[in-house]
This record gives C-alpha cells, sequence and structure tokens, in this order.
C-alpha cells in the first residue's frame, strides 16, 4: 500500500513538472541549440590536437574530443543533481507552498526525489543528444560497451550527487537563499574532476582534493567503459570508490536535511523566504 502510495505521488510530481516543462516550449528549441553550439565549440577545440598523439589522453583512445564529449555530457547530471532539489524548496518557499506540503503525510525525502524524476528524464534525453550529436555529425565512434557497467557506473556517479544535493537543499531550507554547497561541489568538479582534461595534468597538491569529487571516478569509469570497452572487473575500484562516496554523501545530506527542517520548523520560519 505504501509503495503504491509513494508510486502515485512520483506520477503525479512528473505530470506537474512535464506540464510546467511543456508550458515553455521555446526552452527546448534553446536547450537543443545550446548542446549543439558547445558541442560543436569542443569539435572545433579538438582540432588543434589532430595529429598529436598526447600521452595524457592515450589511456582514453587517445583522442580529445571523444574524451570532452563525455565530461560536458555528464555536468549536465551534475548540475541537476545538486540544484533541484534546493530548487524545489526554494520555489515552494516564495509560492508559500512549503509548510502545506510538509503538513502532509509525505516526506520530504518523498517531495524532493519526486520533483527530482522529471528533471533525470529530460537530462538523460540531453546527454543521448550530445551522443548522437558526436556519433552522427562529429564521426565518434565508440567499442563494443558492457551495458550493465556502463548503467552501474552513471548509478554510482548519480547517487553522491544526490546526498550534495540534499545538502543544498538543507541551506536554502534554513538561510532561505543563496545555494553555496551546490555551487562549490560544480565548479570544483568543473576545475579538478577531469571534465575538459584529464586529471592527471593536475599539480600534486590538488589531486586530494579531486580524489574525494564523485566526478573524478564516475568520469573515469564511464570512459573507460565508453572509450576501452571496460567491464566491470576493469573498473572495480572506481565503483567501490563510488560506493564509499554514496554511502558519505547520501548520510551527510539525510542527516542534514532532517536537522535542517527540524531548525525550520522550531524557529517558525518555513514560510520566511
Amino acid at each position: 500500500m505504501l509503495s503504491n502510495s509513494v508510486a502515485t505521488k512520483f506520477i503525479a510530481f512528473l505530470k506537474r513538472d512535464f506540464k510546467t516543462a511543456a508550458s515553455y516550449r521555446l526552452n527546448f528549441v534553446s536547450q537543443g541549440f545550446r548542446i549543439l553550439i558547445t558541442t560543436f565549440s569542443f569539435f572545433l577545440v579538438s582540432k588543434m590536437f589532430d595529429g598529436q598523439a598526447s600521452p595524457l589522453l592515450e589511456p582514453y583512445g587517445s583522442h580529445y574530443f571523444p574524451f570532452v564529449l563525455i565530461g560536458v555530457a555528464l555536468t549536465d547530471f551534475i548540475a541537476t543533481s545538486t540544484n533541484t532539489f534546493s530548487n524545489e524548496i526554494r520555489t515552494a518557499q516564495v509560492l508559500g507552498t512549503l509548510e502545506s506540503l510538509l503538513v502532509t503525510p509525505t516526506s520530504i525525502n518523498t517531495i524532493l526525489f519526486s520533483s527530482f524524476t522529471y528533471k533525470l528524464l529530460a537530462t538523460s534525453l540531453r546527454i543521448l543528444f550530445y551522443f548522437l550529436l558526436g556519433i552522427c555529425v562529429f564521426g565518434v565512434s565508440f567499442p563494443s560497451i558492457d551495458i550493465t557497467a556502463l548503467i552501474l557506473s552513471f548509478i554510482l556517479t548519480l547517487v553522491p550527487l544526490f546526498g550534495v544535493g540534499l545538502l543544498s537543499a538543507t541551506f536554502i531550507l534554513v538561510f532561505k537563499q543563496g545555494n553555496p554547497v551546490g555551487s562549490l561541489i560544480a565548479m570544483t568538479s568543473a576545475l579538478l574532476g577531469g571534465v575538459i582534461y584529464p586529471v592527471s595534468v593536475l599539480p600534486g597538491w590538488l589531486v586530494p582534493f579531486s580524489n574525494i569529487l564523485p566526478v573524478t571516478h564516475g568520469l573515469e569509469a564511464i570512459r573507460q567503459v565508453l572509450l576501452n570497452g571496460a567491464g566491470i572487473h576493469e573498473i572495480q575500484n572506481q565503483l567501490y570508490i563510488l560506493c564509499i562516496l554514496s554511502l558519505l554523501f547520501v548520510a551527510l545530506g539525510s542527516t542534514s536535511i532532517y536537522y535542517g527542517l527540524k531548525i525550520a520548523k522550531k524557529e517558525g520560519s518555513l514560510l520566511h523566504y
């Protein structure tokens, strides 16, 4: 009974978010155009490396464009995962519906993760568009892919980002404005996570900071699967690390949202924005 109730709520949130997105049809066109421009820009940048074998790119098939295409596509997931929860809380605060939502039998985690359903589907379609452009327009080719390893890598990359998203939501819940947690993770992931260039180019003193970012290990695993045809055995070290980071970040995020909600209720600030 409970599972049916939760599923019904997920579907209700999905319908709500789809109707909202559908009312801004031009946004779909602008997103597609932005993806096209971004992909084309990095394709042009990759032309600078034509005929130049870089030892830093050898672990990834020696070609820069497929390397960066995967990194740029995954940053879409990073932004969605770290910002959706906090945006949902902020929107409910501004509309004055947060307290009404929280006095229902629905837990805050159900509310937040339900609001993520549509965003996850939309982001997945955008990432698919990145890869279709890469394959059909820019001539990217991938070897035989282990689908199980790829799916597992994606899931374990996303799970710790959910924890980061919960931390961001807690900050909005308590302090109302600003999202330093999500912004910090997004910036450090872009700078230190190997999105645009291999982690091996980083100075030694930055490597420990890179190693605590889920995107560092997620990108490494996904690139090995897509570019080198690696299976679960070949990426098991990255998967183990992602499992540990998932437990740590989700536990931290869940604990923070619990105490954040407790503080907001105690201060009577749920209606404040």
